[in-house]
């Protein structure tokens, strides 16, 4: 390779960083690693999020991947086309834990899996970003906890929305009291999909397709709400009291035995109410978030915000025969644009900002934004959604889960 080959791929590397807004503000990784890699990772589950993950981390400086592992040889080859020459494959995840070479893991596996392959991680001294949620039930995702607790790893959980910009801004509106006295919140994440991906052998069928099968996650509620109630949890600065929650299939009547919809009603500390659900028959106004305060009203979507005043001088009239109804209840506050980036910035997709976030904590030995405790929090919320949907009843928040 001639020195004007590494040039022009030097200028094309350092191109593409500053067009994706890689250099993110707030984060310290040394300027070296761009030409020198630091952070030897392991991916861990390679199929749709672990090749994307993959392909995110070509663009950040200071770390390689240098293995990837799946039991399905289809995922391998498609985390392959992000990986550098001379990665490694595994369909173990054990033997990629014993490369001693390996500094961190991404652990990017069906809900099923978290625990135990976290737990061997740690043991194999490894740093870990798991994706959400933290583990599939209560009983785990508390004793998870309690060994990171006990270990000098960086330990994070993949809810990349705690590094992203929107929501820190959202947080300080809130903390201003801009909104007033918060009573409600309403969240959706809705998809008109299926969820199922082919299967070349039948025998595969409930490894590739988990997301239909309970004994592999929580369905919706696990893979899609888990996002908005792990914000609302960062809003709120709380987790919920209790919860009801209905929930079925009444569309894909295709042998999946999760949800294809549920909607869910928590309860937080002040009587707040969140209701959180997800519909997989129908994708309008796919992803969003409403805060409803006395004031004004904050409406999130994907990569934007806008607030609406609160008009509290309505006037009082006969409309449609009513005597004292408000007349101008259309015409409740104008949806204004909330800016969230500085003027030099340009907006990431928000994994980026959670991985980089990843390998500064480990370079500056620092705790992670999205952690196993606030991770543990959202996921025990999760699984007492699921519960109170089984079985029609409220689920409670028990002091035993504050730990």
């Amino acid at each position: 390779m001639t020195e004007s080959t590494i040039s022009r791929r030097k200028l094309l590397k350092a191109g593409v960083l500053t067009v994706a807004g890689i250099s993110l503000q707030g984060f310290s990784l040394p300027v070296k690693s761009l030409d020198t890699p630091i952070i030897k990772v392991g991916i861990i589950g390679s199929g749709n999020r672990g090749a994307g993950l993959a392909s995110l981390l070509r663009y950040i400086p200071g770390v390689e991947v240098s293995a990837i592992c799946d039991i399905v040889r289809e995922n391998l080859q498609k985390a392959l086309a992000y990986c550098p020459e001379g990665v490694k494959t595994y369909t173990n995840y054990r033997q990629l834990l014993d490369n001693k070479h390996i500094n961190a893991v991404i652990i990017a596996t069906p809900l099923y899996l978290h625990y135990q392959m976290a737990m061997d991680s740690l043991d194999a001294g490894k740093h870990i970003y798991l994706e959400k949620s933290l583990a599939y039930d209560i009983p785990q995702s508390l004793a998870l906890l309690q060994k990171v607790r006990t270990s000098q790893l960086v330990f994070q959980v993949g809810f990349q929305y705690r590094y992203y910009t929107l929501y820190k801004k959202i947080k300080e509106i809130i903390d201003q009291k801009k909104l007033g006295k918060i009573t409600h919140l309403e969240s959706q994440y809705n998809r008109n999909s299926d969820w199922r991906n082919p299967v070349n052998d039948p025998k595969l069928e409930r490894t590739i397709n988990w997301r239909m099968y309970r004994e592999y996650c929580g369905g919706p509620l696990s893979e899609l709400c888990a996002h908005q109630i792990d914000m609302v949890n960062f809003l709120l600065d709380s987790h919920p009291l209790k919860v009801t929650a209905m929930g079925g299939i009444n569309y894909w009547k295709d042998g999946r035995d999760t949800y294809d919809h549920i909607r869910a009603i928590y309860e937080y500390p002040e009587g707040i109410k969140s209701s959180f659900s997800s519909v997989l028959s129908n994708a309008y106004n796919g992803y969003n978030i409403k805060i409803y305060g006395n004031r004004a009203t904050v409406e999130i979507q994907r990569e934007s915000a806008f607030i609406y005043s609160e008009s509290v001088d309505n006037i009082l009239d006969v409309v449609d025969g009513v005597t004292g109804a408000t007349v101008n209840i259309t015409t409740q506050g104008k949806g204004l644009p909330i800016p969230f980036l500085k003027p030099d910035e340009i907006a990431v997709e928000p994994t980026t900002y959670a991985l980089r976030g990843f390998l500064d904590c480990i370079i500056n030995k620092k705790q992670p934004l999205s952690n196993a405790q606030n991770a543990k929090d959202t996921s025990i919320a999760i699984v007492l959604g699921n519960i109170a949907a089984d079985t029609e009843s409220y689920q409670v928040w028990k002091p035993e889960y504050s730990i």
